[in-house]
C-alpha cells in the first residue's frame, strides 16, 4: 500500500483552462520550488477536456502538458482519471494514471486506510456507466478521428460556458449512497461535485475552480487551503 506523505497536495477540478489558470500557476510554482511536495495527487477533471489518442486536443492544453511532464521527472505524482480527463496513460507516461476502472485505489496516511477516486464512479447509474466506458475506448476515439476537429470544437465551446460552481442539493444523500461502497476504508476522498465538505470519513475536494483551494496533509490532518498560503 503506498503511503500519502506529509505535505501531499490534492488537486481536484480545476478544468483548465476555461475556468481559470490557477492550475497553470500552481505547476509553475512547483515547478521553480516556490512550493515544495514530494507528491502531487491529481484527483481528475483537472483539464476541462483532454483524452489519450487524439493529437488536436493537447493542442489547447499544450503549456500544462509539458509542465506536467517535467515535474513527473522531479515528484510522485498519482493522477486520477476523471470524467473530462482519460485515457491519459498514452500522454503523461512518467506519471502513475489510474483509470476509472480501477478506482477506487486504497492509500495510507498513518494507520488509516485511505480511498481515492475522481468521483464518478458510484451510484450513477447504469446509463452513465456505460456511457463511460464507450467513451474510453481507443476503439470509440479512434472512430471519431474523422470527425474530431468539429466534435472537439462543438464540446470545447459548451465547456467554456458551462456554470461549473453550484451547491449540491441534498449532496449528504448522495455521500450516504457513496459510501456504501466504502466499508473497509478509514477515509474517502474524491473531487468531482466541487463541494468542499466533509461528512464524517468522506471528504468532498474543493475544486480549484470554484473553491481555489487544494488539500494538503499536515500532521496526517487533511486541510482546504487557498492557493496564496500554499
Amino acid at each position: 500500500m503506498i503511503e500519502i506523505k506529509e505535505n501531499a497536495i490534492f488537486i481536484a477540478d480545476s478544468h483548465y483552462p476555461h475556468h481559470g489558470d490557477s492550475f497553470l500557476k500552481l505547476l509553475q510554482k512547483l515547478e521553480n520550488e516556490e512550493v515544495k511536495t514530494s507528491q502531487l495527487f491529481l484527483m481528475g477533471d483537472n483539464f476541462d477536456l483532454l483524452f489519450g489518442h487524439n493529437d488536436y486536443i493537447k493542442t489547447f492544453s499544450l503549456e500544462v502538458i509539458t509542465l506536467l511532464k517535467k515535474l513527473a521527472k522531479k515528484i510522485e505524482i498519482h493522477y486520477f482519471e476523471g470524467n473530462h480527463d482519460f485515457c491519459l496513460k498514452e500522454v503523461f507516461p512518467d506519471i502513475e494514471v489510474y483509470s476509472r476502472k480501477q478506482q477506487p485505489m486504497v492509500f495510507s496516511l498513518g494507520d488509516k486506510r485511505v480511498a481515492l477516486s475522481h468521483g464518478d464512479k458510484y451510484a450513477t447509474g447504469f446509463g452513465y456507466d456505460l456511457y463511460c466506458t464507450l467513451l474510453r475506448s481507443k476503439i470509440t476515439l479512434t472512430l471519431l478521428k474523422p470527425f474530431q476537429k468539429a466534435i472537439i470544437n462543438h464540446r470545447i465551446k459548451k465547456l467554456s460556458q458551462k456554470d461549473i460552481c453550484k451547491p449540491f442539493e441534498k449532496f449528504e444523500k448522495k455521500v450516504e449512497e457513496i459510501m456504501k461502497h466504502y466499508i473497509d476504508a478509514d477515509m474517502v476522498m474524491e473531487g468531482h461535485f466541487h463541494q468542499a465538505k466533509v461528512f464524517g470519513k468522506y471528504i468532498s475536494l474543493p475544486s480549484l475552480a470554484c473553491q481555489g483551494q487544494v488539500a494538503v496533509v499536515r500532521e496526517e490532518e487533511l486541510l482546504f487551503i487557498e492557493l496564496g498560503q500554499l
